[in-house]
């Protein structure tokens, strides 16, 4: 039944141990990642879970636009634009005219909120990078992809 111990590096799983592994890691990561919780400064802003991938595409790509963050975040721009909107009203975004566009609107974290957005948001990007960068492009490319998978076959796509 089990051709690998699941705590030895390189030994190998069937897809059982793999199931049972990934049962017992995911939701230690969840809770993990709960228990971070929402920096002091922030918590009175109410952010949800769906401001995170939001204000970690900021953070990292800089400045973009509705548009660009709705492409990324794989959802409507109009959905994009209340969230940026309701940021915005609360001071954790600014926006501003595109110099090269003026129709366009370039969104970006509030400069007083940076540091404390990215000491909370950065923590699990140097963890991730911490534990992808031992692998090749095409294992982290598969890691990924599973990963997406997976959370389409939760959501029952």
């Amino acid at each position: 039944m089990s051709t690998g111990s699941p705590g030895r590096r390189g030994s190998g799983l069937d897809v059982d141990d793999a199931i049972r592994t990934l049962l017992l890691v995911m939701p230690r990561m969840v809770g993990r990642a709960k228990r971070l919780g929402v920096p002091e400064e922030l918590r009175s802003f109410s952010l949800a879970p769906r401001h995170l991938s939001l204000l970690a595409y900021l953070l990292f790509d800089g400045p973009m636009s509705v548009n660009e963050l709705a492409t990324r975040l794989e959802v409507a721009p109009t959905t994009v634009s209340l969230m940026v909107s309701e940021l915005s009203r609360k001071g954790i975004l600014e926006r501003r005219e595109d110099d090269a566009d003026r129709r366009r609107k370039i969104v970006s974290i509030a400069d007083e909120h940076r540091a404390a957005i990215d000491g909370w948001l950065g923590y699990g990007a140097t963890a991730w990078r911490k534990a992808l960068e031992p692998l090749t492009a095409e294992q982290r490319q598969m890691f990924v992809e599973t990963l997406a998978a997976y959370e389409r076959e939760i959501a029952g796509e």
